[in-house]
Order: structure tokens, then sequence, then C-alpha cells
């Protein structure tokens, strides 16, 4: 552990951050508030095709009742969740919410873990060029120094946006639901996912995308009471999209889906969204955002074949298609 530790300070010390506040925390204990998650899905789950059945990532302990941050993508749909500590036999646990804005998630244990969680800090403080760790569950061996390389959007092809996400590299390997840490021990950002990222002069170089922390500051008490986080829902249309040539193409349309019932289909060309023309995944996310909330009429310019097609969409909440409610039950 002293020597994670010392390499993290040495790294601070060369960019001149401060290098006193991570000594200061107990990292080892602070490494033990990372957990694994295993959970089951049945495979009739609407998410099964596409996560499969079986999910396993980290987590990590966010305040002294024992409550675990993570991502909605491990444990959606769950019909049994496992938790473990290193050294300790694994505990079932129970879906406490999700949030489809963020990609968060809340669980908590039917005992308790008996480690120390990690305060929550503040991702606005994360800069460009920031040195921050990234810990996996499995103590000193699964924590990497990693450097901040862009605070930018990120559009998910699933529907999804995130508006400063946090770009890290060297790639951490076993990124869902690592702990993103300050210099002074405190959670940042969880990381979320796998991709590339593209340095002038460099080339494309591996790296992963964090989910700001702050994100969670203001849904943190409706997740855990509510199983959900009280804003008002986003139009969901049950598409999968990529970019090609400056187009948006759907990939994948959901079985049963809104899309689907409207008559969209997989390689269909989305021009427009209530008459403007879109220029990327983000910005179609933003104009069907903009018409409302969930429920709403979405009408789509849509090229289908050699002919451009007017489609009008009936947007549902995504909550709608979850087959497991947070705050059930679980078993193992």
């Amino acid at each position: 552990m002293r020597r994670i530790v010392l390499v993290f300070l040495g790294v601070l010390f060369l960019i001149g951050l401060p290098v006193q506040a991570l000594a200061d925390t107990g990292a080892e204990g602070m490494l033990k508030a990372v957990v694994r998650i295993r959970s089951l899905i049945p495979p009739e789950a609407e998410s099964a095709g596409t996560l499969g059945t079986h999910r396993e990532g980290n987590g990590v302990v966010i305040d002294a009742d024992g409550t675990i941050l993570t991502l909605s993508y491990l444990i959606r749909e769950a019909e049994s969740i496992e938790v473990s500590v290193p050294g300790e036999k694994p505990v079932r646990g129970t879906i406490l919410g999700y949030d489809f804005y963020s990609g968060l998630a809340l669980v908590k244990t039917h005992k308790p873990l008996g480690v120390a969680p990690i305060e929550l800090g503040r991702s606005a403080a994360v800069k460009s060029w920031d040195s921050l760790l990234v810990a996996g569950h499995g103590g000193e061996e699964a924590a990497q120094v990693v450097r901040v390389i862009s605070r930018s959007e990120f559009a998910g092809y699933w529907e999804y946006l995130l508006e400063e996400a946090i770009y890290t590299l060297p790639a951490y390997h076993d990124f869902g639901g690592a702990a993103l840490i300050s210099p002074e021990g405190k959670l940042v950002g969880i990381l979320s996912l796998f991709t590339q990222v593209t340095i002038p002069g460099v080339g494309s170089l591996p790296c992963n995308v964090s989910i700001p922390i702050d994100l969670l500051h203001p849904i943190l008490a409706s997740l855990k009471n509510a199983g959900r986080s009280g804003r008002v829902q986003r139009p969901w249309l049950g598409i999968n999209a990529e970019v090609s040539h400056g187009r948006i193409i759907i990939t994948r349309v959901t079985s049963g889906g809104p899309a689907e019932k409207a008559g969209l289909k997989p390689g269909d060309m989305i021009l427009a969204v209530d008459g403007k023309e879109i220029t990327g995944l983000s910005d179609f996310y933003r104009k069907v955002w903009s018409l409302g909330k969930a429920g709403v009429q979405v009408p789509l310019s849509a090229l289908q074949g050699v002919k451009i097609r007017e489609i009008s969409v009936h947007s549902i909440d995504r909550h709608e298609r979850v087959r497991t409610r947070p705050g059930k039950e679980i078993s193992l």
C-alpha cells in the first residue's frame, strides 16, 4: 500500500499539486471501500440481450449506512445481487435505486460490510491534466494513477449523454463502477466506459470515461428514499444509433419499444427532429429531449430505403420498460 501511495504522491509533486492530503486519509482503508458486485439477470429481462445475464463490476461504499454507489447497467433488472469485500464472504444485496439520466445506481447489503466509506467530493474541481487515483475491488493491486485528458461531452449510442464526462488515461481494465479519487482522498467520479481518444500528434489512445460525482449530489436522497432521481423523465424512443458520414443511423430498435411501434427499423437514417436538421448524436438527443417530458410525441424525418418518411414516435418513460423495480427484496 505504501508503494502505491508514494507513486501517486510523486506524480502529484511533479505537477505541483498538494501531496499531504492523500497521505492523511488512510489510503489502505479507503481502498477497502471499493467492493465487488455480481448480479444475475433473468433471460427474459429487456437488457439481457445487450448487457448479458451475468454482470460483474465494482461499487463504492459512500456513507455510514453502507450505501453502495455503482452503475445502473450492472444491476438493472437483477434478480440477485452479491457484494464482496476483500477477505470476507459475499453478502446479499438489494437495489435501492437507479437513474438513467446519469447512469448511476445505489445498492444496499443485508449485513454491514464493516468498511469505512469514501467521502464524496466535487467533480467540478477536476480539470484537464489533473492526476487522480483509480481504484477497483482488490486493494493496492487494483489501483493506479491516471491523468485527466479531457472534460467534455460523451454521447452514447443508447440515448445517453454526459455533458462533462471525465476522460482519463491510461485505460483501466476493470473499469465498471471503479472509483475515481482525488488527491484529497474524495470520490470525484465513477468509471463507466472504455473508449478511444484522439490526441493531435499522438493518435488514438485507449482511455476511460467516468461519470462526474456532481451528478449524484442533487439526486442522492431521492434515490435512497424513492428509488428514482425525482427528475422529470426525458422522452425515450428505444433505439441504438451511430454516426456514419455525418448522418444518424439506427443500428437497433428495442423490441416492442416506441420506435419499433412507430415503424422505425435498423438501417433507417434520421434526418431531422420536428423539422430541424440534426448534426450528431448529442444534437439529436438534445432536440428530442427539448420537445418535453416522457410521453411527448417526437416527429422524426427518416430516410427508409430511398424514401423520406415523416414518422411520429410516442415516447415513454424509460423506467416503464424495467422488469425489476428499485427497492424490491432480492435473494440469492
